[in-house]
């Protein structure tokens, strides 16, 4: 099955074996247009998904849970994607992104941090001004200078997204504490947490690229640390200061 969608501002091919990545997809769904990119998935790409899924469970010490076909194709076509965009200078993040007033915050962090459910307190306390554009892989294009975040359909589990583009203002590392403090931060103590966070591609060149596509945007937005609660007036103290500083 081949459809083609609109992502990122790029117009992109997608071949599948099963249909659940199409479903996945059709808010993005075109009718016509060139492709910027092709991505063709078959019964080797889901049993690399498979694999590599379930050594990620065992290195956890977790148990595995059932892996669908259609899910794991939906991580193989995500991968696809993710390989290739680096060199249209669009990276791929691990992050929760809203838009407050037109303006995108980016809160990212190790996995099981909290970065959702800061995002759900922003969407609480700030009520219809915020607008979710993607709860867990949002695209981030970085030129001259500017930095702009994409929605997609990798969303999270509670299938969070908006298929919309803002301009990222901010990047938020958020870290669980005892109360709530922010500050600003340099890039050399982002930096770590940034890589670790960013989709890293196993080609050798669009790994270059993405390195590259960091340093700009590290360039490009002002860079904080929030250690905090997960209670309302985190984003209460995180917005005070983000929003003026």
């Amino acid at each position: 099955m081949t459809r083609t969608y609109r992502i990122a501002e790029l117009n992109i091919s997608v071949t599948t074996v099963g249909a659940g990545v199409h479903d996945l997809c059709k808010d993005y769904l075109i009718s016509s247009g060139k492709p910027d990119l092709v991505v063709q998935t078959g019964r080797a790409d889901i049993d690399f998904e498979r694999d590599r899924s379930i050594r990620a469970y065992k290195a956890l010490g977790q148990t595995v849970p059932p892996l669908s076909d259609d899910l794991l194709e939906m991580s193989a076509v995500c991968r696809q994607i993710a390989e290739q965009t680096p060199f249209r200078d669009t990276i791929l993040v691990h992050g929760s992104c809203i838009a407050l007033d037109g303006a995108g915050y980016l809160f990212t962090a190790d996995s099981g941090t909290g970065k959702s459910t800061h995002a759900a307190l922003w969407r609480q306390v700030f009520e219809e001004r915020v607008v979710m554009v993607n709860d867990d892989k949002p695209l981030i294009r970085v030129q001259d200078g500017v930095a702009v975040a994409f929605g997609t359909p990798w969303d999270g589990k509670d299938r969070l997204s908006t298929n919309i583009s803002v301009p990222l203002k901010r990047i938020c590392i958020i870290e669980r504490g005892l109360r709530n403090e922010i500050r600003p931060i340099s890039v050399e103590e982002a930096y770590p947490v940034l890589v670790r966070q960013v989709y890293r591609p196993m080609d050798g060149a669009a790994l270059g690229k993405t390195l590259e596509l960091i340093d700009r945007l590290t360039s490009s937005v002002k860079l904080w640390h929030l250690f905090c609660t997960m209670d309302p007036e985190a984003a209460r103290v995180a917005s005070q200061s983000m929003l003026k500083g």
